[in-house]
């Protein structure tokens, strides 16, 4: 049954509308002016977290695959990761508006880490973005999955951007480097190392 057209449909539909649960509910919490006392600093967070959250769960993709023997879960990897460039993009935007500002981006870049350890994220999710259609992925052949195992460094400095500005509590974002770290050493078990390492064979 799984195999069939009309469940895989159901499925990619079912994973769109989850990968749009955060952005909804975000906009609810909007709606009702239940953001607390800093809004700008939760939207902000809000869609950073859900941009990491989906870069996770797009890495897991693999495993689920492997472990299960249905492709349907590599079928959806690509939509998923475009959500999470997405979410970030967002993330990136709210940061300017709402934290940083529009002036004098580059002092304020260099005097900060978690910045620069965001910024070097984004800015490497966003050729994998643009090369995610069929047509570059043809155009690009064996290139195409060297480029895209940037997909693991992105992870990691995503998580590092998140764990350097954590204040007090630390507990989900030490969870979420765990899955991280977990993922990678599957990653490196099945490939060994060039499978982690950008532009490799392997």
């Amino acid at each position: 049954m799984v195999d069939r057209q009309g469940f895989f449909l159901a499925f990619r539909l079912l994973a769109a509308f989850l990968a749009c649960v955060p952005l909804l509910v975000l906009a609810i919490n909007i709606a009702r002016q239940s953001l607390g006392p800093d809004p700008g600093q939760e939207v902000t967070e809000s869609l950073g977290l859900a941009a990491l959250q989906l870069l996770i769960v797009t890495l897991c993709m693999t495993p689920l695959k492997r472990w299960t023997g249905w492709a349907g879960w590599i079928r959806v990897r690509r939509m998923l990761g475009l959500f999470a460039f997405f979410y970030a993009v967002l993330h990136v935007l709210a940061f300017l508006q709402f934290i940083l500002g529009w002036s004098d981006l580059w002092a304020t870049f260099t005097k900060r880490p978690y910045i620069v350890a965001g910024a070097l994220s984004f800015l490497m999710l966003v050729p994998l973005a643009l090369t995610s259609t069929k047509g570059m992925m043809k155009r690009l052949g064996k290139s195409w999955k060297g480029l895209h195992k940037l997909v693991y460094l992105i992870a990691i400095t995503a998580w590092l951007h998140f764990i350097w500005q954590a204040r007090s509590d630390i507990g989900e974002m030490v969870a979420y480097g765990l899955v991280i770290v977990g993922l990678l050493a599957l990653r490196w078990k099945w490939n060994g190392p060039q499978g982690l390492i950008p532009f490799a064979k392997g």
